[in-house]
């Protein structure tokens, strides 16, 4: 399926320059008219019209990470998580899908934040935020015998999935998300996005934080 808006930041900025596109059409209009006016529509479609050809492309599954060449009993793991990355419940599949192997953990954080502060290139508060909860993962993984490391990715998912592949061979990716929604990934589609794009296995973990809290109260 062809589509160059491939995450919320990219749609946002679609629609500012949208609303510029026809704005400077009326003020042209307005300002020189008619003739005047089609001339900025001609220029400006020709201008979309070769982002469009610049920046569409088809999606297609991500060709799989070679994995650096490793012992039979070693694996590489891929956790993709955002605010859940600290539930017990992520903390439990990562520990037993370590049981019996030499693991190697990478736990990738997308920084979130909201498409203006993207927009305008405003993402040190939400990658600080995004930190502080990778941090708070990883200390209670190595407490749980785990030696992880991680760090801030993209904040779309699927481009921090694919950033991460780039560089780290990966055996499986777990994929955490909030439950039914109140998820946001789950209602945009991330994780079947995912395992339609990457050609890595992926288990989707659900973790219910509300219910994790409550549970450790009583």
């Amino acid at each position: 399926m062809i589509n160059p808006l491939r995450s919320e930041a990219e749609a946002f900025r679609f629609l500012i320059a949208s609303i510029g596109y026809f704005g400077a059409i009326v003020i042209g209009s307005l300002a020189g008219g008619r003739w005047v006016g089609l001339g900025v529509f001609v220029a400006l479609t020709a201008v979309v019209v070769g982002w469009w050809f610049r920046a569409r492309r088809e999606e297609r599954p991500q060709p799989r990470t070679v994995p650096r060449p490793h012992a039979p009993d070693e694996r590489r793991i891929l956790v993709i998580a955002n605010e859940t990355v600290g539930g017990h419940t992520l903390r439990s599949m990562i520990l037993e899908r370590s049981l019996d192997v030499r693991e190697e953990v990478l736990v990738v954080t997308p920084a979130l934040n909201s498409p203006l502060k993207t927009w305008t290139s405003d993402e040190d508060e939400a990658r600080a935020a995004a930190q502080a909860r990778l941090d708070t993962s990883l200390a209670k993984l190595a407490q749980a015998g785990v030696q992880a490391r991680g760090e801030v990715g993209d904040g779309d998912p699927l481009q921090a999935i694919e950033d991460a592949l780039r560089t780290f061979g990966a055996d499986e990716i777990i994929l955490s998300t909030h439950p039914e929604g109140r998820s946001n990934w789950l209602e945009r589609g991330v994780v079947s996005k995912a395992r339609e794009r990457f050609a890595v296995p992926i288990t989707h973990v659900v973790v219910d934080l509300e219910r994790e809290r409550e549970e450790i109260r009583d």
